[in-house]
C-alpha cells in the first residue's frame, strides 16, 4: 500500500524486538510480562500513553478520552477536565490529530462494525483507540452498529462494500465466540472482543484470565488467606476466565480452593451486596473479596459497611473494569482496567500491517488488564 511503510508501522510498547518483525513482537505484547514496564525511567525515552495520563490524573481512560477530545456531551466537571489536561501536559501526551492523508484514495477507510452499543463505555473506547491509530496513517474510521439484526447487518455490509475500504474491525459488547458473517471473508477483517472457533481471522481480546490472577495475587501479597470471588453471570467468557485466574493464583500460593467462597453474581451492585452478606455469614468468612466487576464491588462495599467491617483493614476488596465510579467509592477501589482503548489501537494496527504485506496470518492477541492501585487493599 503506497504511502505507508514499515517505519510508520513500528508498534509502540513492544516487549520483544528480536527477529521475527512486528508480527512476533505483537504476539509478545499480547502476553503479560511482569518484567515489561513502559513507565518512564531515567536515561530512557518513552512515549506517554492514555493509560499514563489516566493514572496521573486519577481518572479512567474513558475520562481522559472525553476530556481531551472536548466531547461537549460528556458529564465532566471543569476541575476534572483541568486535571486531565494538566496530567497530559506534564507527561507530554498529545492526541493524534488528522495529518496529511497518506493512504491511496481507494483504501482510505476502516469500518468499525459493532453488534451493539450499551451504556458501558467499552465499545466507544475501542473505537477511540482504532480511530487514533488510523489517524496516524491518514485513515478514517467510521462506526456503525447492527444490533444483532440480520437484515441490518446485510444492509451495512452492502454499504461498506461501496466504500474505499481498507478493512473491517468487527466488535462485540460481550467477549464471546462468534460465527463470522459471510461478507467478512471478502475483506481484511480483525475481530475485536470476540473470536471465531476456527481462528480464520485475527482477534484481539482482553487478558481476563491473567487479570483474575493478578487481582487475587494482589490480596495474597497483602496477607489475605481466605479470598472469595463474587463472579459474573455463568456461561460468559469473562466469568469463566476470571474464575480460572482466581483459581490459578490460589494454587500458585498453595491456598486450598474452597467452593463456598465462590458466589454467582449478575454484574449488578445488588448481587455484590447480597453475595457479600452470604459470604460474611459463613462460619469462616473471607478476609478478601475479588468482585468480577466494579459494579458488584460497589454493592460489596455497601454490605461490608453495613456489617461494621472496615475496608481494607478487616476485608480487602478488588474490582475489575476500572469504571468511573471506582475512584469515588469509599475507600477508592483497587481494580483492573479493561483495555479496550488499546485493543482498538491494536486491531487497527493489524489491519494496516496486513494492507502493507506484513500479514502474519490469523492470530489471537490478549491484551494485559493493568492493575490500578487505590485504597481498598492494604499495602503489600
Amino acid at each position: 500500500m503506497a504511502g505507508l511503510n514499515r517505519r510508520q508501522l513500528r508498534p509502540a510498547r513492544v516487549a520483544d524486538s528480536s527477529s521475527g518483525g512486528i508480527a512476533k513482537s505483537r504476539e509478545t505484547r499480547g502476553k503479560v510480562d511482569q518484567d515489561f514496564d513502559d513507565r518512564p525511567r531515567a536515561g530512557r525515552r518513552f512515549k506517554p500513553t492514555m493509560m499514563d495520563v489516566a493514572s496521573r490524573a486519577g481518572v479512567s481512560q474513558a475520562t481522559v478520552s472525553l476530556a481531551l477530545n472536548g466531547s461537549p456531551g460528556a458529564r465532566l466537571s471543569d476541575a476534572t477536565r483541568a486535571r486531565v489536561r494538566q496530567a497530559a501536559d506534564e507527561l507530554g501526551y498529545k492526541l493524534v490529530r488528522r495529518g496529511p492523508r497518506r493512504a491511496p484514495a481507494d483504501q482510505s477507510l476502516i469500518a468499525f462494525i459493532a453488534d451493539e452499543v450499551a451504556a458501558d463505555p467499552w465499545m466507544a473506547l475501542a473505537f477511540d483507540g482504532a480511530r487514533e491509530k488510523a489517524l496516524e496513517h491518514g485513515l478514517t474510521v467510521f462506526f456503525t452498529t447492527t444490533r444483532g439484526d440480520a437484515e441490518t447487518e446485510a444492509m451495512v455490509f452492502n454499504q461498506v462494500a461501496q466504500q474505499p475500504l481498507m478493512g473491517i474491525i468487527y466488535g462485540t459488547i460481550l467477549t464471546r465466540r462468534v460465527e463470522p458473517p459471510a461478507p467478512l471473508f471478502e475483506h481484511r477483517t480483525v475481530l475485536l472482543n470476540c473470536y471465531d472457533a476456527k481462528r480464520k481471522f485475527p482477534s484481539v481480546l482482553p487478558g481476563e484470565l491473567v487479570g483474575g490472577r493478578v487481582a487475587t495475587e494482589r490480596m495474597v501479597r497483602a496477607g489475605r488467606k481466605r479470598i472469595a470471588l463474587i463472579n459474573g453471570q455463568q456461561g460468559l467468557d469473562a466469568s469463566r476466565d476470571r474464575l480460572k485466574g482466581y483459581r490459578q493464583a490460589l494454587s500458585s500460593y498453595d491456598i486450598p480452593f474452597d467452593a463456598d467462597l465462590v458466589k454467582p453474581g449478575n454484574w449488578e451492585p445488588s448481587s455484590g451486596y447480597e453475595m457479600t452478606h452470604a459470604l460474611m455469614a459463613l462460619k469462616r468468612p473471607p478476609d478478601g473479596i475479588f468482585c468480577a466487576n466494579d459494579m458488584m464491588a460497589v454493592g460489596c462495599l455497601d454490605a461490608l459497611k453495613e456489617l461494621g467491617l472496615r475496608v481494607p483493614e478487616d476485608v480487602s476488596v478488588v474490582g475489575f473494569d476500572d469504571r468511573e465510579i471506582a475512584q469515588f467509592t469509599h475507600p477508592p477501589l483497587t481494580t483492573l482496567v479493561l483495555p479496550h482503548y488499546e485493543m482498538g489501537e491494536i486491531a487497527a494496527e493489524l489491519l494496516i500491517d496486513t494492507a502493507v504485506g506484513l500479514n502474519a496470518g490469523p492470530t489471537q492477541i490478549k491484551v494485559e488488564c493493568p492493575l490500578v492501585e487505590r485504597d481498598s487493599v492494604e499495602a503489600a
